[in-house]
């Protein structure tokens, strides 16, 4: 799905980008809503970039939000993997420079690839073809994953995550000490 955003676009930066989990539903501009894999997910353009919006009956809910957000104070990571409540979190990003032509080309491709593709949402803002949002959803291997871009051609920069989810299996029982053997403090 191709969008146009109504809003204006913002000489934001790459490096103004925010991570945050957890986080409420914020305003969106445009959503996506997807039956993956037993999981409910949302994935929601807003002004100022993405939030993806996971829930699942054995994993909870789950909320990722990377964007241009006012006060936030936890800039974007390079690579986050943790528990997330009753989800195991895999999350990374990664900032491509290119130059003008090659800056434009990427940027169609990746319009290209989401536009049409019925797990996809781009967003495009006015006056700036160049400047997008994209976001696309799948489930493989018993995992969530979903993939976003954000364009900034005002810095010739592209800024890619990549994150996958499953819900957390809980901790394995070993086997206790057998009759008559000493079990020891670990």
């Amino acid at each position: 799905m191709l969008t146009t955003l109504q809003t204006a676009y913002t000489d934001t930066r790459a490096d103004d980008l925010a991570w945050a989990l957890g986080r409420e539903p914020l305003p969106a501009l445009a959503v996506l809503d997807l039956e993956l894999g037993g999981a409910a997910v949302q994935l929601r353009l807003l002004g100022a970039s993405h939030q993806v919006l996971v829930e699942e009956e054995r994993g909870g809910p789950c909320s990722e939000t990377v964007a241009c957000m006012p006060g936030s104070s936890t800039p974007l990571p390079l690579g986050v993997a943790k528990r997330v409540g009753g989800w195991e979190y895999e999350f990374a990003a990664q900032v491509e420079t290119h130059p003008r032509e090659a800056f434009a080309e990427r940027t169609q491709e990746l319009l290209a690839l989401v536009a049409d593709h019925p797990h996809g949402i781009a967003g495009t803002f006015p006056g700036s073809p160049l400047a997008f949002t994209a976001l696309l959803a799948q489930h493989r291997e018993g995992r969530l994953r979903w993939r976003t871009w954000h364009t900034y051609p005002q810095e010739g920069r592209l800024v890619a995550t990549r994150t996958q989810v499953a819900v957390a299996r809980p901790p394995v029982a070993g086997p206790g000490p057998r009759d008559g053997a000493v079990a020891f403090p670990a």
